[in-house]
């Protein structure tokens, strides 16, 4: 369960939390006409700090522009409401979620004039998204028998609602199978993404990753690692991943806000490696763990402070 702040950003005011409701008929609710984002703020040595959060409410934005919803804010308010809200909370560290829907009025499927655009800003404690041993131990995964949306029947670069109805079929069926999550395929059958995770495979030394085209949301985090792995002199590839690479995978993880960097021990019963976090994924998982907790130089320029006139290393 969410434990509750006191308050929640709505439309450019702070609301209490308990009165962040929406009409049961706003269009949101029958069509998932909403886009949203999942951001974290890390506490470090010199106070709270946001991780990229221009990068995503430039998602945000991409993605109401995507399903043609004119998003009031610019990324410049939408991050300063972000900052107000977790100093009016006094949150150390949290989880952040914007959300822009689609409100009450028109109840048909075509959006017009009459159903407004709510954007709402909450955040709340959220812990290890997988389990704070899975950084550690790794996860084990199954191959989704539900396919990753396909090009040209919902936009895979926009993070919103009603895409993510997918996304829970996938983790459904991996839950009701006894897999901590599931890996879908995209509609040519190669790995696509988990169904909250970006997919990287190690194999010799070479890192792969799914191209956008696979049907894959451009993960923050997934940049974030490509970087981090170019900056160690690490060679990143994006191509098209056959399902059984994973198999003979030397390492495979997960990226995501909520996974961070989260090992991979098995895939369809079948052991990754040596079926422990292997030393490529360690090393990129204690580079960002680093960073983002301020415990080395943030050289990238990823953090924003929460707090005026604080700087993070």
């Amino acid at each position: 369960m969410i434990k509750a702040t006191a308050k929640i950003w709505h439309n450019g005011t702070l609301i209490n939390w308990n009165d962040a409701k929406i009409h049961v008929l706003a269009h949101v609710t029958s069509y998932g006409s909403s886009v949203f984002e999942g951001i974290r703020c890390y506490a470090t040595s010199n106070g709270p700090a946001v991780f990229r959060a221009k990068d995503h409410m430039r998602r945000l934005r991409d993605s109401a522009k995507i399903y043609r919803i004119d998003l009031p804010y610019s990324v410049e308010q939408l991050c300063d409401a972000l900052l107000q809200l977790i100093r009016v909370n006094k949150m150390g560290s949290c989880y952040v979620r914007p959300l822009v829907l689609r409100g009450y009025g028109n109840v048909g499927v075509l959006p017009t004039k009459d159903n407004p655009i709510e954007t709402y800003l909450a955040c709340w404690e959220w812990g290890k998204y997988l389990g704070p041993e899975a950084l550690v131990n790794g996860v084990d995964v199954c191959i989704s028998s539900w396919t990753r949306i396909a090009a040209n029947t919902l936009p895979a670069l926009a993070k919103a609602g009603a895409n993510y109805m997918n996304s829970q079929l996938i983790r459904m069926e991996a839950e009701i199978n006894g897999y901590d999550e599931g890996i879908a395929l995209d509609q040519a059958g190669y790995i696509s993404e988990g169904s909250g995770e970006n997919v990287f495979v190690v194999r010799d030394g070479k890192i792969y990753t799914p191209p956008l085209a696979a049907s894959v949301l451009p993960g923050i985090t997934r940049d974030t690692v490509v970087q981090l792995a170019a900056s160690l002199g690490l060679t990143v590839v994006e191509s098209m991943v056959p399902r059984e690479m994973l198999y003979i995978a030397d390492e495979v993880f997960f990226t995501g806000t909520a996974a961070e960097v989260t090992p991979i021990r098995s895939v369809d019963r079948i052991t990754i490696g040596s079926g422990v976090r292997g030393p490529i994924t360690e090393q990129l998982q204690r580079e960002f763990f680093q960073i983002v907790e301020g415990h080395a130089p943030d050289r990238f320029g990823w953090l924003t402070p929460v707090h005026e006139g604080v700087a993070v290393r």
